[in-house]
């Protein structure tokens, strides 16, 4: 695991508490990495609560990659192989193969449809050909140690939806200006603001998380 230096601050534990409030009454949260890293903020929100309205949001302010961040052992019960034999991204992304629910959709790309292929994905007993591949739903591994071993969007969003108390499975799609261009700084806190989302950074969980265990130990 990685080595968080700082101690958890009362603005971390704000933050994080009103993140997992907000998961677990079914509304997204903006979840930003590190400046150093990707300098992003996704729009995240937990599997088991994504509906129509809260995808067509993503869809329409983000990038239009829709990703279902799942744990390893749930992928390998759903047969979701990695996207490619040697993973050459800078971040080592864990995308595996898309998925598409094999019933109830028709072109699998509409809000409605992707909605339906995540419930397919993370309903209880879901088997490998309840999903058909390639689809629209890109799924990301997320490490085991979440974001004390990877300080991802991936992780975080794991690590987010156990903290409030819900399934280990989470929805994201990075943020976009109406250019093309990423949300950054005021930006992002103008689309929090304009949407009613609250902001939690990776670095504020990495120290809540830290601070838990250390607690624990």
């Amino acid at each position: 695991m990685s080595a968080v230096c700082s101690e958890v601050t009362s603005h971390d534990r704000q933050q994080i508490a009103a993140a997992i409030s907000a998961l677990a009454a079914g509304c997204p949260v903006l979840l930003l990495d590190d400046d150093d890293r990707e300098n992003e903020a996704d729009l995240i929100i937990a599997a088991e609560h994504i509906d129509i309205a809260t995808m067509a949001l993503m869809i329409r302010e983000g990038s239009g990659i829709v990703c279902l961040c799942l744990t390893d052992a749930a992928a390998d019960r759903l047969a979701l192989p990695p996207m490619v034999p040697s993973n050459g991204s800078r971040y080592q992304t864990a995308f595996t193969v898309s998925i598409e629910a094999a019933h109830g959709t028709t072109t699998g790309v509409s809000a409605s449809d992707r909605v339906t292929t995540i419930h397919a994905a993370t309903r209880a007993g879901a088997r490998p050909e309840d999903l058909i591949r390639p689809g629209h739903v890109f799924p990301l591994r997320a490490r085991a140690g979440g974001v004390l071993e990877r300080r991802g969007h991936t992780e975080g969003s794991i690590d987010l939806a156990l903290l409030a108390g819900l399934q280990p499975a989470a929805v994201l799609c990075e943020v976009m200006n109406a250019d093309g261009t990423m949300l950054r700084g005021v930006q992002i806190d103008a689309f929090a603001a304009e949407h009613n989302l609250p902001i939690v950074t990776i670095a504020a969980l990495a120290r809540y998380r830290m601070a838990m265990e250390t607690a624990v130990a």
